[in-house]
């Protein structure tokens, strides 16, 4: 091939002429390279400084044929360390840019050819980084492989896919690997080697350092990005696209191509993906979500209606080149099934394609191909200026000047004017395609910002932004076909009870949030359509309830709940809750799905006393209760279960087995949406010294290794979460004891060297899981140490220190109403003066601090007036925070707190307004404060 030089065809101007003369000098060239090397030096900052800096081997490349100094300095890239490797790519892409961006600017090569070169060095930058990524592997199974031994494969997408790079693009991939070439057990930890090998390719492709970078690497467009990792199995990824695969998702894949690694497996798998991107039958909805998008698109920043030049995206704007490719890979979608002619992967190719098909005229095929080229060399030239991701024309003027001028245009007048009618012109063409194609089951729901004005939306831009990214799937639950079609049909309606909120734009939010978190739609939008109501509870829930919106977002099965008779009724007690589970448990199959058997149901029941908290069916006693035997049943159930596996292997339990205790707000029957488990093992493994089974442990190891299997089995996380945060450190010495404690120890420890706190805090206890005879004696133990005389001062005396620890260590907190459980006269304060109470009256049994008041009236330790004071406290609070805890996962704030949550604490409280709560809220705790401290006395 003829020399650089020979070939060189146009020049730009230059801009700025001292850098271009600079450019110029810096190879001592002469004639048309000079004009060229003049042109782009004095036109791009960039480009200048690339020649400056890699000047000599730029003349001496620039003295052969550009196609030879190409492919040398490709094929001198090789994988060596990640340092070494990091410097040589940027170092061939700062050599390649600059000999890419003259020979572009030169018409040395067309476009095609630029593209292609821009595209080949891409696929040599990624393939070497891929082999440096995995030489990095020192150790494991990937260690000393190669990409395509171990199963790698980087798939190309979009421009780089069909070979269209452009100057300053990014680079689209998706990284999968073969999981059939692995052993089974090895699965999990060959994917986190996989997922480190590309962490380390982003790394050394995108990270800027002093050398620059080589290209930026967007894995985004592989399955659901958001919630899979960076490197996925090949099964897992064709089993998503086939089961909730979108319309853009099947578009992507035109251009895909397996572009490093085990080139072959990735030709397998996208052989694999052709039904799902080539569907047999004329699939004209696809038109209808492509036409969609174009009018998004449009509308966005308002964009379509006026074509102004400045600032114009000529990639996304009127008439620009998404336009086009939408034009041509709707047409591929919807015909390629059936005509394997159409699925070039090029949009060029595209285009020739469809009109040798006959699908659109030869005339159109020449103005839209004209017009691709066109926008694609100037979209060139504005990210040649300085290597910007951009295709924005620039907005002042000596920005559009400088393009002019790099562009080879005589002025900015001629730049501007052609550019305007071309953009004018695609924009017909490509009217005239989607015209009278759209589908006519449009949603008449509000989309536009004026419309959700209308509505009382006080901030409309943004609830028009949310709907735009639902009905464009660009979430789980809206992504498949099916989903939007059923949201649509939902959205009206759902629009005008959000509208109806106390505060609209607070109830979107939440409900975004709730959509958001669904990890698909179609099946809850089609239990919405049947039973219009669920809608109206979600709705409900959005506006008030923010933590519980959350929540169901992402549990969206427990709304199958709802649909039971039932729902709004109080739940059983816990041992009917107890039956219930333990029948689903029997029939779960296996352990592990026990597990998940027992979070499905709490779930649906903790969500049923959530709702009835928020609507005011249920009071805080009843709330309390409700969350508790859920608690209680789950942990009597699952307790036998883990038992039984546990002695699978290293025998039953030796002696007389073990019991659980409740302590705190479980024990005392007075749990919350989000309280943990406060738990005791207490064990009595009797003179047995170790277990019988196939796998013997010393009786001390077995109770410690069940107790820390129980903890898993209600604490570990499984693929339905997990069930309660479990905290043990109300055992005897806390975490310097051991977690299971035996009978005896437990005994002489509350007889002999407990303190005070902890004979308040085993006011609350109580067994809820366990050997029988074991319970019982627990229970009995507990008994007598309450019961037991003590000396009243001390205890006294001891409570009041304690209480002024607290208030110390919380004083910003003890003048704040809404703290509920640390304020003066809160939460903490009632149980203190309550349980100090207990303890010196001698009364045990009565967990709840109402019942007790009213015990310690009788014994003479409370007058009735003091007793009131506590107990109408401590109800008032309670029912507050069972609404706070339904409602946030933060403390309550009423300066932040929506109107709905607001209106929620109002019923809670039994009052009529917020500030009615408020002002009872406050006059309860200092009557609460005044009692406390007078019946601790000092």
């Amino acid at each position: 091939m003829s020399v650089f030089a020979e070939r060189i065809r146009r020049a730009p101007r230059a801009h700025d002429a001292q850098s271009g003369r600079a450019a110029a000098a810096a190879l001592a060239a002469s004639g048309p390279l000079a004009d060229l090397l003049a042109g782009a030096g004095g036109s791009s900052p960039y480009l200048a400084r690339l020649i400056a800096r890699e000047g000599e081997w730029l003349a001496a490349a620039l003295a052969r044929s550009p196609e030879d100094a190409l492919a040398d300095l490709l094929a001198d890239l090789a994988p060596a360390d990640m340092r070494e490797t990091s410097e040589t790519l940027r170092r061939a892409k700062r050599r390649a840019a600059v000999l890419i961006a003259l020979a572009d600017l030169g018409g040395v090569w067309d476009l095609d050819a630029a593209t292609a070169a821009l595209s080949d060095l891409a696929d040599r930058a990624l393939a070497v980084a891929a082999e440096a990524a995995l030489a990095a592997e020192t150790s494991g199974p990937l260690k000393g492989m190669s990409a395509a031994e171990a199963g790698f494969v980087a798939l190309a997408m979009g421009k780089l896919g069909a070979r269209e790079l452009n100057y300053s693009s990014d680079i689209d991939l998706i990284c999968l690997f073969d999981e059939s070439r692995w052993p089974e057990d090895d699965y999990h930890e060959v994917k986190a080697r996989f997922i480190q090998m590309v962490r380390r390719i982003v790394k050394l492709l995108s990270e800027i350092t002093a050398e620059g970078y080589v290209f930026r690497t967007d894995l985004r467009l592989r399955p659901n990005p958001g919630a899979t990792p960076v490197c996925i199995a090949m099964e897992a990824a064709e089993t998503y696209y086939e089961s909730v695969g979108r319309t853009w998702e099947r578009s992507a894949f035109i251009k895909a191509r397996a572009a490093a690694g085990d080139i072959a497996a990735g030709r397998r798998f996208l052989d694999a993906l052709t039904p799902f991107v080539w569907r047999r039958h004329l699939d004209f909805a696809a038109i209808e979500d492509a036409h969609d998008m174009r009018l998004k698109i449009r509308a966005h920043k308002g964009v379509g209606e006026r074509l102004e030049i400045a600032g114009h995206d000529i990639k996304l704007g009127l008439g620009g080149i998404r336009e086009i490719e939408f034009f041509a890979q709707t047409q591929q979608l919807v015909r390629g099934g059936r005509d394997p002619s159409l699925r070039d992967p090029t949009t060029r190719g595209a285009l020739r394609a469809l009109a040798a098909a006959g699908v659109i005229d030869e005339g159109a095929r020449a103005e839209l191909d004209a017009a691709l080229v066109a926008h694609r060399e100037l979209e060139h030239r504005l990210q040649m200026v300085e290597d910007a991701q951009t295709q924005a024309i620039p907005v002042s003027a000596e920005g559009r000047e400088r393009v002019a001028a790099l562009g080879g245009w005589p002025d900015r007048a001629a730049f501007e004017a052609e550019a305007t009618a071309r953009c004018l012109r695609v924009r017909a063409l490509c009217d005239s395609f989607f015209a009278g194609d759209k589908a006519s089951d449009r949603s008449d729901a509000p989309e536009t910002p004026e419309e959700f004005a209308a509505l009382g939306f006080q901030r409309p831009e943004a609830a028009a932004a949310l709907v735009e990214t639902w009905m464009a799937g660009r979430i789980a639950a809206t992504r498949g076909e099916r989903a939007r079609r059923r949201f649509r049909a939902l959205a009206p309606a759902l629009m005008r009870q959000l509208a109806g909120a106390a505060n609209p734009d607070e109830a979107i939010a939440e409900f975004d949030r709730f959509l958001s978190g669904l990890p698909a739609g179609v099946q809850l939008f089609a239990l919405c359509e049947a039973n219009p109501h669920l809608m109206d509870l979600i709705a409900e829930i959005c506006a008030a309830a923010p933590r519980l919106a959350g929540y169901l977002g992402r549990h969206s099965g427990v709304l199958d709940a709802v649909l039971d008779r039932s729902f709004f009724e109080p739940l059983p007690g816990s041992e009917a809750l107890r039956r219930h589970l333990a029948g689903a448990l029997d029939e779960a199959g296996d352990y592990e799905a026990a597990l998940d058997a027992a979070r499905r149901w709490a779930k649906e029941r903790t969500f049923r006393a959530g709702v009835q908290v928020l609507r005011g069916v249920a009071d805080a006693a009843e709330a309390g209760r409700a969350f508790s035997a859920v608690a209680e049943a789950s942990l009597a159930a699952l307790f036998p279960v883990v038992v039984a596996e546990f002695a699978r292997r290293h025998g039953p339990p030796p002696g007389r087995g073990a019991a659980v205790v409740a302590m705190g707000k479980l024990g005392g029957r007075e749990m919350t949406a989000t309280s943990d488990l406060d738990l005791i093992v207490i064990c009595d493994p009797q003179e047995v010294e170790e277990s019988e089974g196939p796998k013997k442990l010393p009786a001390t190891l077995y109770y410690a290794r069940l107790t820390q299997a129980v903890i898993a089995a209600v604490a570990a996380p499984t693929s339905q979460g997990p069930l309660y945060e479990v905290d043990m450190r109300l055992r005897p010495s806390g975490r310097k004891g051991p977690v299971a404690t035996k009978l005896a120890t437990f005994a002489r420890y509350q007889r002999e060297e407990a303190w005070t706190w902890e004979h308040m805090a085993l006011t609350r206890a109580r067994c809820v899981a366990g050997a029988p005879a074991v319970r019982a004696d627990v229970e009995a133990e507990i008994a007598a140490v309450l019961r037991a005389p003590r000396d009243a001062e001390k205890t006294l005396a001891d409570v009041r220190e304690m209480r002024a620890r607290v208030a110390e260590a919380r004083k910003a907190e003890r003048g704040r109403v809404w703290s509920l459980k640390h304020a003066e006269g809160g939460l903490m304060d009632v149980e203190f003066a309550v349980q100090a109470g207990q303890l010196v009256a001698g009364i045990g049994g009565l967990l709840r601090p109402g019942e007790a008041a009213a015990a310690l009236v009788e014994a003479g330790w409370l007058d009735a007036g003091a007793a009131e004071a506590l107990r109408d406290a401590h109800a008032l609070m309670a029912s507050l925070q069972q609404v706070e805890r339904v409602a946030l996962d933060r403390p309550f704030d009423p300066e932040t707190a929506g109107v709905g949550l607001r209106a929620a604490m109002a019923r809670a409280g039994g009052a009529e307004t917020f500030a009615d709560v408020e002002d009872r809220l406050a006059a309860a705790q200092a009557a609460a404060a005044r009692a406390v401290t007078a019946a601790l006395g000092g």
